[in-house]
């Protein structure tokens, strides 16, 4: 049997990961599991960019390319699991007593749960740029591979931004307004309107590479 405390997205097996996933135990969570997505959405970024064959500077920035990919996809499972860590902090804030230390303890799990993923967010923006040059330039074979990618990444980059969202929105249950959490948190709101503009050129970018892809006629 699965011991859910030590699941890990860097460490578990996919089976072991997706299993606590589907447990009512918030931990690993949405926001873990944007991660993950995040980290497949590398792991083909480095896949498609492994056959591709450029030559003269492009040769160099496709090896550049994947090699961004490989420290992306690690990095994405180690907020995953940052991710996770912050949603059980979440979680047992809001089963303690009600008082103040409930609203105290609430306003900090919610303040790092909105930072976990305004970092998953921010690093999935550095994937869009690589998947764009792919679209450009990639093994036009592998074309519905990046498709896939770009899929991932959408999911991973909103997941991240609702959950900032909510997360910022859970800081009025102790009295704050919502104008003084964006003036409190001022950089956290501003990830939430920077993620919905990287959410639209994904968007593109994946309208282009279904153009491509669908058959004319």
């Amino acid at each position: 049997m699965t011991n859910f405390e030590k699941v890990s997205a860097r460490r578990s097996t996919i089976d072991e990961w997706s299993q606590a996933l589907a447990e009512s135990i918030g931990s690993p969570g949405g926001g873990a599991a944007s991660g993950v997505m995040l980290a497949i959405a590398y792991g083909l970024t480095s896949m498609v960019a492994g056959y591709t064959q450029v030559e003269g500077g492009l040769e160099r920035e496709c090896v550049e390319l994947r090699q961004r990919a490989g420290a992306g996809r690690e990095t994405a499972l180690r907020l995953a699991d940052r991710d996770a860590a912050a949603s059980k902090s979440f979680g047992s804030a809001f089963r303690l007593e009600r008082g103040k230390q409930r609203e105290d303890a609430i306003r900090d799990a919610s303040v790092e749960a909105a930072r976990a993923s305004a970092a998953l967010g921010k690093q999935g923006t550095e994937a869009v740029a690589d998947l764009e040059w792919l679209e450009r330039h990639g093994n036009p074979a592998l074309v519905a591979d990046v498709a896939v990618a770009c899929g991932s990444l959408r999911a991973a980059i909103a997941g991240a931004r609702t959950n900032v969202s909510f997360d910022l929105g859970s800081l009025t249950s102790s009295g704050e307004s919502l104008a003084d959490v964006r003036e409190r948190h001022p950089v956290l709101w501003e990830t939430v309107q920077e993620l919905d503009v990287v959410l639209g050129r994904i968007d593109r970018l994946s309208g282009e590479i279904e153009g491509r892809a669908t058959p004319a006629g």
